[in-house]
């Protein structure tokens, strides 16, 4: 170790969380920060523009193509699982949405970890610390006096996260949130106060067209004039150092690296910080040693740290695909069908940045009660003008919506395992999707409740017909069935190194972040949240990352 390049702070992993944290601890300049990416710089195109993540997922240059296990849950199938492999992680390959979750979510986060740190309120402050909402924009207007002053205290201005308004709108979808409230959802104007509950159209993380990623955000601004400040791209983390101290308590005190095919050492003077998201910190974990120890002897890996909950909890949000044929109205499918529609939708984008390009892969957002008895939003729904068999197929050639509904608070858990003691080998990721009888009843009502908003008046124009799923589907097992048949990852796994306790023997990290047992070691990223935030896990997963930077800083 004496011939190691030494920083203060390691980071494995530039995506939402890594990208954040170079930026907060490189802020010190008495400190030095090592930034560790494996996959390339973010100067992809297709990065950039709304509509390029079709040509980012399942890309060996901005993409894992980690693959699930067959899963019984989803009667056999095994599913693509997108995570990204750049600067900005996912953050560059993802939806754009901005959501936060619940206020009940980070409540109970507070329960779990005996702390009122991780509460509402408290992670209000760390989500207004980095957003820059267009509606507080300098010049914008809001209802009244009062209406701004309400708005403000939710939200931020002037930070490096961009939240705007979507660049364009559809008559269907117009129609689809008025069948909604007719349906008993209201609308509402903001999804991100506490309580989601209602239908509109999603606000993105885009600047002007533009998709807005944490790279582009927190670190391309910092990079050039910060000289403390190292970012290693191409730069594969094969296992964590992990020494004894006088105590014999283990100590985390670098990372054995494989960068331009040569390998490096690199030594943390004070902390490294594991951000390689839910499916990546596992892994790394549980190849440094640290994890269950019957795993690691059956891998070939010496336990170095035995933490059974390395790993488990894995969470993620299903979606179930329900296809509608319209009539009398334009979708997607209909303005791609000429080779005129194709021109005239790069042109818009080529000269106002607005249009199908700059849209997200979902424009309408639903959160609604699953069936009557819910005391709050269990299900949401992203509505897209659109249709397709499946991911990466071309769209239908007849005008179709598509409204996906997802769990977003599954009781179903499961596993991120290394697949051997090679760092090259991708993990054993199985979901265990719809594996209890309260997921599979949710997925049953969902479809329902799908059905009951597309039948309602708003709607009638357009003479909507049930083209997948299909109405010969009614009873609970065949509902449920069918939604393994047809479910597939809206892409937000969470929970592989949950916080917890230090007398919970299924915790992997204590409320602050510090891995049990593990001196000089943190994991901040969306594998420590105990529970899956109500929505997208983006945004929260900054949030956590605020967090985790200042109390890093201040030695906490």
């Amino acid at each position: 170790m004496s011939d190691a390049l030494t920083f203060d702070y390691v980071i494995v992993g530039a995506g939402t969380a890594g990208c954040l944290l170079a930026n907060r601890l490189s802020a010190d300049k008495g400190r030095s920060v090592l930034l560790l990416e494996a996959g390339g710089p973010d100067n992809y195109v297709w990065i950039h523009i709304p509509v390029g993540y079709l040509y980012c997922i399942d890309n060996p240059r901005t993409d894992w193509r980690f693959r699930t296990e067959a899963a019984p849950g989803l009667n056999g199938r095994s599913l693509l699982y997108p995570r990204g492999r750049t600067l900005g992680g996912s953050s560059s390959i993802n939806g754009m949405i901005y959501m936060r979750g619940q206020r009940r979510d980070y409540e109970h986060w507070a329960e779990l970890t005996g702390t009122s740190e991780w509460n509402w309120e408290h992670c209000l402050a760390d989500f207004r610390e980095h957003e820059d909402h267009y509606r507080l924009d300098a010049g914008k207007r809001m209802n009244s006096d009062t209406d701004s002053s309400a708005f403000a205290s939710l939200h931020g201005s002037g930070g490096e996260w961009r939240v705007d308004k979507q660049r364009l709108r559809w008559d269907i979808l117009d129609a689809f949130s008025k069948a909604a409230q007719e349906a008993g959802i209201p609308a509402t104007d903001d999804f991100n106060g506490g309580d989601n509950f209602g239908v509109s159209y999603f606000e993105v993380n885009q600047r002007k067209g533009w998709r807005w990623n944490t790279s582009k955000a927190f670190l391309h601004p910092i990079r050039k004039q910060r000289s403390n400040l190292t970012v290693w791209t191409g730069a594969s983390v094969q296992r964590l150092l992990i020494e004894r101290n006088a105590d014999g308590q283990g100590v985390c005190t670098g990372a054995v690296i494989i960068r331009d095919g040569q390998r490096v050492t690199v030594r943390a003077a004070r902390e490294v910080v594991l951000s390689a998201g839910a499916i990546g910190s596992p892994q790394l974990l549980q190849l440094s040693g640290v994890g269950p120890r019957e795993l690691l002897q059956r891998r070939g890996v010496p336990t170095t740290h035995h933490l059974r909950g390395v790993g488990a909890n894995l969470q993620d949000h299903l979606q179930i695909r329900s296809v509608y044929k319209v009539a009398g109205v334009q979708t997607l499918n209909t303005q791609v069908a000429s080779l005129w529609g194709k021109a005239r939708i790069a042109l818009e984008y080529a000269f106002r940045r607005n249009g199908p390009m700059s849209m997200a892969p979902s424009q309408l957002g639903i959160f609604a009660r699953s069936d009557p008895s819910r005391p709050h939003a269990n299900i949401q729904y992203h509505v897209q003008p659109l249709s397709l068999e499946a991911f990466g197929q071309p769209l239908h050639a007849f005008p179709a919506i598509t409204a996906s509904v997802c769990n977003i608070n599954p009781t179903s858990r499961g596993t991120v395992q290394i697949r051997s003691s090679r760092p090259e080998d991708p993990p054993v990721i199985q979901p265990n999707y719809l594996s209890t009888d309260e997921d599979r009843r949710v997925a049953a009502d969902s479809l329902r409740m799908t059905r009951h908003i597309a039948s309602q008046a708003a709607l009638s124009r357009y003479q909507l017909f049930e083209y997948k799923p299909g109405t010969q589907f009614q009873t609970d097992d065949e509902l449920a069935r069918l939604a393994g048949d047809i479910g597939t990852t809206i892409f937000h796994p969470v929970g592989t190194a949950r916080m917890g306790l230090a007398s919970d023997p299924d915790a992997v990290v204590d409320s602050h972040l510090r891995v049990h047992g593990i001196r000089g070691l943190r994991v901040v990223d969306a594998s420590v949240m105990p529970t899956i935030t109500s929505g997208n896990t983006n945004s929260p997963t900054l949030m956590i990352a605020e967090k985790a930077a200042r109390w890093i800083a201040a030695g906490i």
